[in-house]
């Protein structure tokens, strides 16, 4: 079995040959030099991978590009998202972008393939 680590380096790989760019997305809390707690990343239960997918848009606007939020939470076969990590790809889907759950290149490049 990949390690989630594998898994989302060869979608990075795969997105990035297309119309997607996504980003390693860190999150968690670490200590400053004083001990206080410094959280870091977009939110917690934000995805892995965060970026954009390239659209062009209806006919009248034609030629235009937009960028599509895309967000992509990695997990291995075993691996099963958190409820924080649901709300947060419902919460982009709802508003229009582009999110789910990956556990293959197939996978992420199917959902990002779904607006073109």
């Amino acid at each position: 079995m990949k390690s989630e680590r594998e898994v989302q380096a060869r979608i990075m790989l795969a997105l990035g040959r297309g119309l997607s760019r996504v980003f390693r997305n860190n999150v968690g809390v670490l200590p400053d030099a004083t001990g206080r707690p410094i959280r870091y990343g977009l939110c917690t239960g934000s995805s892995d991978l965060i970026g954009w997918t390239s659209q062009t848009i209806t006919p009248d606007m034609v030629g235009k590009q937009v960028a599509v939020f895309t967000a992509v939470e990695v997990k291995n076969n075993k691996g099963r998202p958190t409820a924080e990590q649901t709300a947060f790809l419902t919460a982009v889907t709802n508003a229009g972008g582009i999110a789910g759950v990956c556990r293959s290149t197939e996978e992420a490049l199917a959902l990002t393939d779904r607006l073109v």
